[in-house]
């Protein structure tokens, strides 16, 4: 399946948006589903299996948090917030529950068309199990093999420490997905070993020095300001 005609469900009460952003899908080749209260989404959600859900958050009969929960109990489609909420705390609620990415309102359609493409084929590359047989991973002039526990920037090898390796290979296993300071936390360190995000910034500001050209303009993990660290997928080209 090509990212162009996977099945995207969308759960929007506003009319207008979720026409506009229906339209927009439906003009992209994309099987659109929509819904304009949690549980009829929730529903549709179970019914047709869709690859994408698009979900706003200020719904009138559930608050979106909730259908993220919910959800996550029993699917692994993949979720993208799209909400007029832009605190900080908001984003890092609705991932830290299990959306997979967040865009605030207004949002370009540009930005929203390069989401999608990256949620659908970030989980369709698992549904394969493609990451699992992954023994390397090229991205620009990084190298990351697996196998031999190597890093290599432009051929050079990296000396990394545990935590940095762990942190590294944390980014790779969720490519393009935003990961939250307290999942990082929970995966790098455990629940209940560190409790501010601090050690995080200072390993992450040691990993940047060692694989970023120039670690003042990091082009491999890019830093969601408040939230947590995303690994792109692609280097834009310089």
């Amino acid at each position: 399946m090509t990212t162009q005609n996977a099945k995207i469900l969308v759960i929007e009460d506003e009319v207008p948006v979720r026409k506009f952003i229906c339209s927009m899908l439906r003009g992209s080749d994309y099987d659109v589903l929509e819904a304009g209260t949690a549980r009829e989404g929730i529903s549709l959600l179970g019914s047709h299996k869709p690859e994408l859900l698009l979900l706003d958050l200020g719904l009138p009969d559930m608050d979106g948090m909730a259908v993220i929960r919910e959800v996550r109990e029993w699917s692994k489609t993949p979720i993208i917030v799209l909400s007029a909420r832009g605190q900080e705390k908001d984003k890092v609620t609705a991932l830290d529950a299990g959306a997979d990415d967040y865009l605030t309102k207004p949002f370009g359609v540009e930005e929203l068309r390069a989401r999608i493409r990256l949620a659908i084929r970030h989980s369709t590359k698992i549904a394969d199990g493609e990451h699992a047989g992954e023994t390397a991973l090229v991205l620009d002039y990084l190298k990351i093999d697996f196998a031999l526990r190597k890093v290599e920037r432009a051929g050079v090898e990296l000396h990394l420490t545990n935590i940095e390796y762990k942190l590294l290979t944390l980014l790779t296993q969720n490519v393009g997905r935003v990961l939250t300071h307290s999942f990082i936390i929970r995966e790098v360190w455990g629940k209940y070993l560190i409790e501010d995000k601090h050690p995080i910034r200072v390993y992450m500001a040691a990993l940047r020095r060692k694989i970023e050209p120039d670690p003042s303009q990091p082009r491999y993990i890019l830093t969601e300001q408040g939230v947590g660290y995303r690994l792109v997928e692609q280097v834009t080209p310089k």
